[in-house]
């Protein structure tokens, strides 16, 4: 079977989020293997594709720990992969079948386009009490001033959307990662997606994300994370109902990434590109 290392959401090798991409010549494996084939890998997702016909795929997504619904980094890179490796064609459009739902993907001039599953609101931290021990947990404090509260979002997978002043703030930010992930299991997200809208012309806002729940403590391009902002962004009357929006992640850890994202018709779209650093035979059965 075919293994890849990609670096997603850049254009610039060492940049962006790293993923294990598998390219399975039959069934999946178990359960048991893709997840230590992840852990053995250490990327923070592996994808395993299964080709279904010349338009279908099926990917399911690992971390070191356990199965994700849906991983936005993980498929950017594992296009990225199908591309290079010639299984599909540029300026096409595939369908990817995946436990978030069947999801439409454009393949543009090397640049992947993916939908998201159907935006969600799940819930809300305004509580007082409650935002303060959210933000204690992540090492700052919350300002009113910003006319936002933490709010849990799904595009895929959920996350607490959590604003924070400035960027000075976001850079700040050092969780406490047992309680970190205490608090993520108790409200039942994969972890916290900290955001500021300070940010340059041409940016909305620069993100940051953690789901040691998931043994991530930090990730550098999160495409479902940024779908599920997008759509906060929306609720919260920061973008129209139609919009695009590029989020700046992965700074604080000295790999800068740039997602894409679209709201449109209440679909979330999140789109990037990305380098191939490596590439070889897998043995998993």
């Amino acid at each position: 079977m075919k293994f890849l290392i990609v670096d997603a959401f850049t254009e610039t090798l060492f940049g962006g989020n790293p993923a294990g991409v598998v390219i399975l010549d039959k069934d999946f494996p178990s359960d048991e293997t893709m997840v230590k084939a992840a852990a053995e890998l250490r990327y923070s997702e592996t994808a395993f594709i299964q080709q279904v016909n010349d338009r279908e795929f099926n990917i399911r997504y690992f971390t070191p720990a356990a199965e994700v619904d849906l991983c936005g980094h993980a498929t950017i890179a594992s296009f990225v992969s199908l591309l290079h490796e010639g299984i599909i064609k540029d300026n096409e459009s595939y369908v990817n079948h995946t436990l978030a739902g069947d999801l439409e993907i454009v393949v543009k001039d090397g640049f992947v386009m993916m939908e998201m599953a159907t935006p969600k609101k799940i819930g809300e931290i305004k509580d007082r009490e409650k935002i303060d021990e959210l933000y204690k947990i992540m090492g700052v404090s919350y300002d009113e001033s910003m006319g936002l509260i933490p709010q849990m979002i799904s595009t895929g997978l959920p996350d607490i959307m959590m604003p924070v002043k400035d960027q000075a703030q976001l850079e700040a930010i050092s969780p406490d990662f047992p309680a970190l992930s205490k608090l993520s299991e108790g409200y039942q997200v994969v972890g916290v997606h900290a955001f500021t809208l300070d940010a340059e012309e041409g940016v909305t806002a620069h993100a940051r994300n953690f789901a040691p729940l998931y043994d991530i403590d930090e990730e550098a391009a999160t495409g479902t994370s940024n779908g599920a902002l997008t759509y906060y962004f929306s609720l919260n009357g920061i973008i129209g109902s139609e919009a695009q929006c590029k989020i700046v992640q992965g700074e604080k850890m000295g790999r800068p990434s740039a997602i894409l994202t679209s709201l449109k018709d209440g679909k979330v779209k999140v789109g990037g590109t990305g380098r191939i650093l490596a590439r070889g035979d897998i043995d998993v059965q």
